[in-house]
């Protein structure tokens, strides 16, 4: 007798490219035991090469690009799929993922779950009116709520109006055998310029979109070498990524005479190996859920200067490993990089904590576990009862 297959997860996100939410799907999806669930991904929009980091081969991958055919083609779209594929759960994220949960009731999807990842960048407090209130009308739709963090579940709660008790709050993982310290820097395929043995490098990962604020790093790296001029021959910036910014970034660059100081190479598919080449990781954005790159940064050994916005504070022990500070304060930022670009032992202690924090609280085993109790509650527990 044939074996039955893995129930089906139907992924919906708004598109499959290079960010820490797609990235902690992509995580989830290849550390997931097969024999427990399959999966399938519908992008709200588009995909991208980003998809090759999936490594098993019988995931789907269906792009149905809203901005083109309306949203009305959109759920329709999204009812046939669902009436194809027939999945146990679908599973929406973020804003553009509710667009699907009407849709999957009606082509017979029994089972929901909705998380929520991250901001906005015209909407980084939650206040605004109505994206709140088409969560709350479509909150009928969903079983189980899942956040990232524990500042998105009081969102969720308090701003929509949520029960706490359909919440569930799960933390990124991040493998610490991939993102792991450096026994040395290992330089060599940097520019001439990054590989100076007393050379300091500050670095940042991220899509170069206004959410993540690369600029206030850069206008630090420069505040920080106007108040100390001798700096200029030791500290190096790099600013990995791209998006609709870069070349914006690019022109911050010559304007604040950054040009023999910063590094702006683009998208990379080497991000452990980047970290690795880091002395400090900074997260300069105006908001986040939970942000991947603060964890990979950490479990690559490095010391954390993050701002205290969203789910950062939950991640960043401030004074341990690594340091907090307000979104777009110059001043601020400059000053705690001074802090660590002149005291090495600073930077090795905070990066030591940073590691052994990452292996100890945010495995990838401890993720991949708990996503799967919560569609393993939704599969069996009766309707309504969650």
């Amino acid at each position: 007798m044939k074996t039955a297959d893995p129930p089906l997860v139907l992924h919906v996100i708004h598109h499959l490219s290079m960010g820490g939410m797609e990235n902690g799907l992509v995580n989830l999806i290849n550390n997931m035991p097969g024999e427990r669930y399959r999966h399938a991904i519908c992008c709200v929009e588009n995909t991208s090469d980003f998809a090759r980091r999936i490594r098993r081969p019988d995931v789907q991958v269906h792009a149905l690009h809203r901005s083109q055919i309306g949203v009305w083609k959109l759920r329709r779209e999204i009812f046939h799929l669902c009436r194809s594929l027939r999945p146990a759960i679908v599973h929406t994220r973020n804003l553009s993922g509710l667009d699907a949960l009407v849709p999957a009731r009606l082509a017979g999807v029994r089972h929901s779950v909705h998380g929520e990842h991250g901001w906005d960048v015209d909407n980084l407090d939650g206040r605004k009116w109505k994206p709140a209130l088409l969560r709350r009308l479509h909150s009928p739709f969903v079983e189980r709520y899942i956040t990232v963090s524990r500042h998105l579940e009081r969102f969720l709660v308090q701003r929509v109006g949520i029960a706490a008790a359909r919440i569930t709050q799960i933390y990124n993982g991040v493998d610490t055998q991939r993102f792991h310290p450096a026994a040395a820097p290992v330089r060599a395929e940097l520019p001439a310029a990054l590989r100076g043995e007393d050379i300091v490098l500050i670095g940042t990962v991220g899509r170069a979109e206004a959410v993540k604020d690369q600029a206030t790093l850069l206008r630090a790296v420069a505040l920080l070498i106007e108040r100390q001029p001798a700096l200029r021959a030791r500290v190096r910036v790099a600013v990995i990524g791209t998006g609709p910014l870069f070349k914006e970034l690019g022109g911050l660059v010559d304007s604040l005479g950054l040009r023999d100081v910063a590094w702006l190479p683009g998208a990379s598919d080497h991000v452990p190996d980047m970290l690795r080449m880091f002395d400090i990781f900074v997260l300069p954005s105006l908001n986040e859920g939970i942000a991947n790159t603060i964890l990979e940064a950490m479990a690559s050994g490095l010391p954390v200067l993050a701002t205290a916005a969203g789910g950062n504070p939950e991640l960043v022990q401030d004074g341990h490993t690594g340091r907090l500070f307000q979104p777009r304060d110059t001043d601020a930022l400059a000053g705690l990089l001074a802090a660590y670009v002149n005291d090495t032992g600073l930077r090795r202690a905070h990066g030591t904590n940073a590691r052994q924090t990452a292996e100890s609280t945010y495995s990838m085993h401890s993720m991949v576990t708990r996503y799967a109790a919560v569609y393993d509650r939704v599969c069996h527990a009766p309707r309504g009862s969650s």
